[in-house]
């Protein structure tokens, strides 16, 4: 995040981005809803992506959707500087949990 609470991305980023979630140009262009050369330039760009502010904040929110997080410099990472991590899945509550959890279904 930059301190003015917008979210930027790198070109190393959003390569290393779609290798994690294997898949490739084409897949992420109908992910985000733009055409593959798009994704091709916001991949050869030098540094932070610059471009068209929409085609921008969808494929943020379409990485964010699929699991990936985006980390920026100074922020708490294992080799510092920026990379991307796979987030933990959202839990979930299941009747799984339920049924361990002392008390758990019983009438108050």
């Amino acid at each position: 995040m930059r301190s003015d609470g917008g979210t930027v991305i790198t070109s190393a980023q959003l390569r290393a981005a779609r290798a994690l979630l294997g898949i490739d140009q084409r897949k992420l262009a109908g992910l985000v809803g733009v055409s593959v050369p798009t994704i091709q330039r916001m991949e050869a760009s030098p540094h932070v992506i610059r471009g068209n502010v929409d085609s921008l904040m969808r494929l943020l929110r379409a990485l964010d959707d699929a699991g990936i997080a985006l980390i920026d410099d100074g922020e708490a990472s294992e080799g510092g500087g920026r990379g991307v991590r796979l987030k933990a899945p959202p839990s979930r509550g299941t009747t799984e949990e339920a049924a361990s959890t002392p008390g758990a279904g019983e009438p108050s």
